[in-house]
């Protein structure tokens, strides 16, 4: 997994007008290998670490601390695969009929959404494709009660999507290329926010075997993050903070994306305070530097797919009066969206001013 820090020399962050989204910084960003769980995967834990990535924003170096995937094992031509616990084979056995069974669309409609969560989307037949991929389980049952408990169980699980998949009974091959098929019931954890535009995945061939997906239902959890420490917060706002000038000073300091992972509010905390700590050592000889007092997290999403954790930087705090861009075009006929928006205060504020002896 990489996380993408876009630096300026100065402060260690992106400088950009306070009221606008940085389009140029975040199309810079990587974007990461892993976006859904391979076809033929059945399980892969999440492995998220708050602890590591955020010593890892703090020290501005792109690394691969917390990578959701790991190793599929080697798999035999022919070799005989898991059944699955999804309803029975559909007749015939094609894509197309499976595509077409009532069942699946019946089982995605009548399912409970979770307490705590909200629908995003419901018996679609594509699954979430996108930044923030976490973790795959694959299920007894079309059970959103128990995808719920896992994403909760997951630090940084933002959503689930659970879904049918036409795999599968033998691994295709040269001599078996289009064998009987096997329905799974697949949960795939993520740590951005999904919707209905992040259902992309609609399959693909192996060999003459067509995989499809069906029944196909996202959530999205309705919890702010965690509070900080050293910082009061968090307050939900409903846009990004549009700061005016504060006495003729741009008491905005810069921002920083990180397009992987989870939607993690800690990572703003953690850069906020390196800030504080670099320009603090690097003030000029009046003693007065910038301090990181305030910052704005939220999920920036570009024509409706999740780019990542924003944070943007101040100087001083702003209410909440002051959220109010929930989105901008870029000119290109990209529209750039703000949601679970929340700002944290430093509850000490630092004034910006060393006190040489």
């Amino acid at each position: 997994m990489r996380t993408a820090l876009l630096l300026s020399a100065a402060v260690g962050l992106v400088a950009a007008a306070p009221q606008k989204i940085d389009f140029a910084a975040v199309n810079a960003a990587p974007t990461p290998s892993v976006q859904g769980p391979a076809i033929t995967a059945k399980v892969q834990r999440p492995t998220y670490n708050p602890t590591v990535a955020a010593s890892e924003a703090v020290a501005s170096a792109s690394a691969d601390p917390v990578a959701s995937k790991r190793k599929l094992r080697a798999r035999n031509a022919c070799s005989v695969q898991p059944a699955g616990s999804g309803p029975l084979t559909s007749s015939p056995d094609t894509a197309d009929a499976f595509l077409a069974n009532p069942v699946y669309n019946q089982g995605a409609g009548n399912a409970p959404t979770p307490q705590g969560y909200s629908l995003a989307f419901g018996s679609l037949t594509g699954s979430t494709s996108q930044n923030g991929y976490m973790g795959l389980y694959t299920l007894t049952k079309y059970d959103t009660i128990k995808c719920q408990q896992l994403c909760d169980a997951a630090f940084g699980c933002t959503a689930f999507n659970i879904y049918y998949e036409r795999d599968p009974s033998l691994d295709p091959g040269s001599t078996c290329p289009d064998p009987a098929s096997t329905t799974n019931i697949k949960c795939t954890l993520w740590g951005f926010p999904i919707c209905g535009d992040t259902a992309t995945n609609k399959g693909q061939w192996l060999q003459n075997f067509h995989v499809v997906i069906a029944g196909s239902n996202g959530y999205v959890k309705s919890a702010p993050p965690k509070s900080q420490t050293d910082f009061t917060g968090p307050t939900g706002l409903g846009g990004a903070v549009q700061a005016p000038l504060d006495n003729g000073v741009d008491t905005y300091i810069g921002m920083r994306l990180y397009p992987d992972g989870a939607y993690d509010p800690s990572l703003c905390a953690a850069v906020c305070k390196q800030t504080t700590a670099y320009d603090a050592a690097t003030a000029d000889a009046t003693g007065k530097y910038k301090p990181c007092n305030f910052f704005n997290s939220y999920v920036l999403s570009k024509n409706n797919v999740p780019q990542g954790t924003y944070c943007a930087f101040y100087t001083r705090p702003w209410d909440r009066g002051y959220g109010t861009n929930v989105g901008q075009y870029d000119g290109n006929g990209n529209y750039y969206s703000v949601s679970q928006s929340y700002s944290y205060t430093l509850t000490t504020q630092d004034p910006g001013v060393v006190v040489r002896t």
